[in-house]
């Protein structure tokens, strides 16, 4: 398993994700909370946030970016497109990034890659484009290197993020149907070079039907650890 070094990461069911590194930085990841029935409904977000990410537009990601930005005044990362969008809902502190971009903020550089998906916003019963999915390698100083796919199929340009920034710790989707599932997670695993794997979007709805378990039936002998966290669990 990968040595966070003084990180945490706690999973808040589907894609939601909160990572705390050993600096005191506090970074929420696609906040879907009020609506996700995986939310740990008496679980507490921290008295700050840092950072908000945001990997696309479905409503499952960020149903609550605009009222959780405005409430701790943390920048809300994403696509430019997407950004914008927020901007236009009353949100004051954003950063528009597109793929290969990087971004600091005390000990965190983000780094925006690639997802295969779909990014449009539903507003007011209409779909708006919210720019490309994506995801983010999260490389902390003196600590690990993460990253979060976002909403994604497995795709070999994969190994290029492995080569590029080396994470170890990886937050993948299984589930299936809307996402790759646990066969095509194992792939992506081995293209990244990951030793850990969070699962994500599993079990949230019935058609999401991947599990960890799955996954670690796919991975066979690889030497990668599985997490198996019940939403609000931490590791680190």
């Amino acid at each position: 398993m990968s040595d966070l070094q003084g990180t945490s990461v706690t999973w808040l069911g589907h894609a939601t994700v909160l990572v705390q590194t050993a600096g005191g930085t506090n970074i929420l990841i696609d906040p879907f909370m009020e609506q996700n029935p995986k939310f740990p409904k008496d679980y507490k977000l921290p008295e700050k946030l840092d950072l908000i990410l945001a990997t696309h537009g479905h409503s499952d990601h960020i149903a609550d970016a605009v009222p959780t930005a405005k409430k701790y005044g943390a920048p809300v990362v994403g696509m430019y497109e997407l950004v914008g969008w927020l901007t236009g809902k009353g949100v004051k502190d954003t950063v528009g990034m597109n793929y290969g971009g990087s971004y600091t903020l005390k000990d965190v550089t983000l780094t925006m890659t690639e997802a295969r998906h779909s990014s449009g916003i539903e507003d007011d019963g209409k779909f708006v484009y919210g720019g490309e999915p994506a995801g983010f390698v999260i490389t902390i100083k003196d600590g690990p290197v993460l990253y979060h796919a976002g909403d994604t199929s497995v795709f070999s340009d994969m190994q290029l993020i492995r080569e590029l920034w080396k994470p170890t710790f990886g937050m993948l989707p299984i589930g299936g149907h809307f996402t790759m599932d646990p066969r095509g997670a194992a792939l992506a695993t081995k293209f990244l070079g990951l030793d850990t794997v969070l699962p994500l979007h599993w079990g949230t709805m019935p058609q999401l039907a991947g599990t960890p378990e799955q996954l670690e039936q796919e991975l066979g002998d690889a030497k990668v650890k599985v997490l198996k966290l019940k939403p609000g669990e931490s590791v680190g």
